[in-house]
């Protein structure tokens, strides 16, 4: 296991299970503060900033419209399709008769929400790897939330492994989830923009 300077650790995949690795990662010294999750077997650990955690905390707030507090987790470990893919979104919404795995974690099969607050250095995971990883679970609605470009990205109607729609919403839009399972207006008016500072994070 090495540890680049981009705060990123990469693992051999061919010696370790995700349990492993997550044990691992709990004797880490990972600061408060941190979030860490594993991605195609790779560790990202990001810094959550004030804008980011705004957004998670608008977003669960409005689900708690539709939702249960025990049926959201947030930063919580959900292992994913893929390999070596245990996520721990910003953001989840599980379905009204969730039960847990025998290890007490949820499973993605429930899964009937995801939101993913952009952070500058795992842009690419939430645009890449894990979009394609939610839509072969067959998660109904992904949602990522640009703070660096002020947009919403809507992912929905997943099938064959692929979201057949994807919408853009800037933030001060509405987002109608009402056709959804979700059954709500998700609204944006209140996400919070990052300053620009050397360009902004794009979608790719």
């Amino acid at each position: 296991m090495t540890v680049l300077e981009d705060r990123i650790v990469m693992a051999d995949q061919s010696e370790l299970t995700l349990d492993m690795m997550f044990e691992l990662l709990e004797r880490m010294p990972v600061p408060e503060g941190i979030k860490a999750e594993i991605v195609q077997g790779a560790i990202y650990m990001s810094p959550q900033r004030q804008t980011h955690w705004e957004i998670i905390a608008d977003i669960y707030e409005q689900l708690r419209a539709r939702y249960p507090r025990k049926r959201i987790a947030s930063d919580v470990r959900i292992d994913f399709p893929g390999r070596l893919n245990g996520f721990a979104s910003d953001v989840a919404a599980f379905k009204e008769d969730s039960v847990k795995d025998g290890n007490g974690r949820w499973r993605y099969q429930d899964v009937e929400f995801v939101a993913e607050v952009i952070s500058k250095d795992t842009a690419g995971n939430d645009y890449g790897p894990k979009l394609d990883a939610y839509a072969v679970a067959g998660v109904p609605v992904y949602v990522i939330a640009d703070p660096y470009t002020g947009e919403c990205h809507l992912h929905t109607r997943p099938r064959d492994g692929k979201y057949r729609t994807a919408l853009t919403f800037d933030f001060g839009d509405e987002i109608d989830l009402t056709g959804t399972p979700v059954g709500i207006t998700l609204g944006t008016e209140e996400f919070p923009c990052e300053q620009k500072k050397g360009g902004a994070t794009a979608a790719p």
